[in-house]
């Protein structure tokens, strides 16, 4: 027999991935070996955490200083009601594990700056904003770009979505397009404004999804691509976004070489 590197309960648990022809074995050993962070355990991290640990990723990185709230219920899967006050990596941590034991859970409970998250994304593979403000999108893209770390934004809202992959020094990144965080109280959040449970589900799969694509190194990702959806209407959209020569982080010049806070 020839010796797969994988147990008779992995042959089992990840079948359906080794049958497809771009996995197969050799893609379910690099599944499994892979290092995921995902920044933010809410409603995007949620599904994200989920899919990703049920997929075999061998260590999920997750971050996240909040505690969870009756409020965060209705889209924020990985928690339950018993979670109410509890941290939200502790919670997640134990969904995760209760979905796939092998999974090796690193917690990070707190948040990120600009003085921490160099270290925090450095040990990882490639990196998920499942965040919900400006200021802290802007931190991981930069932070990302600085680094050289692949990552995949994302954003939702009331009944819309938005998200695209970013390899440093080769695609667009998050500032190409959106050049400075809009200004406090500009833009409303979820919290004033609402989102539908269920579309962070919609987005995080896609989230999780450009992950494990980039870790197979198959399909094409989300790069130089705006992608987003309402709905409302079930309508996705995808817009070509080009590298800014001029762009502060990314450029051949670049006025930003530090990290800040916003």
């Amino acid at each position: 027999m020839v010796d797969v590197g994988l147990s008779d309960e992995q042959l089992e648990r990840y079948r359906r991935h080794i049958l497809l022809p771009n996995v197969g074995v050799k893609g379910q050993k690099t599944i499994l070996a892979s290092k995921i962070l995902i920044i933010g355990t809410g409603g995007l991290g949620s599904p994200i955490a989920m899919y990703l640990a049920a997929a075999g990723v061998g260590t999920l990185g997750i971050v996240d200083g909040d505690v969870v709230d009756c409020s965060n219920l209705h889209r924020q899967i990985i928690h339950s009601t018993t979670d109410i006050g509890r941290s939200k990596v502790d919670s997640a941590e134990e969904t995760i594990k209760a979905i796939n034991p092998d999974v090796k859970v690193i917690k990070y409970n707190t948040r990120v700056t600009s003085s921490n998250i160099i270290d925090v994304i450095n040990e990882y593979d490639f990196i998920i904003d499942g965040t919900d403000n400006f200021p802290s999108k802007f931190l991981i893209n930069d932070a990302c770009v600085l680094a050289g770390k692949p990552y995949s934004h994302g954003g939702i809202l009331q009944f819309q979505g938005q998200t695209m992959t970013v390899l440093p020094g080769e695609t667009t990144c998050y500032r190409c397009v959106f050049l400075h965080p809009p200004l406090p109280d500009a833009v409303l959040n979820c919290r004033e404004s609402g989102v539908l449970g269920p579309i962070a589900g919609m987005l995080g799969t896609i989230q999780a999804t450009e992950a494990l694509k980039y870790v197979l190194g198959v399909g094409k990702l989300l790069t130089n691509t705006l992608m987003t959806f309402d709905a409302l209407d079930m309508r996705f959209r995808s817009a070509s976004v080009p590298r800014n020569r001029n762009c502060p982080i990314c450029s051949k010049h670049p006025t930003i070489t530090t990290l800040i806070d916003y």
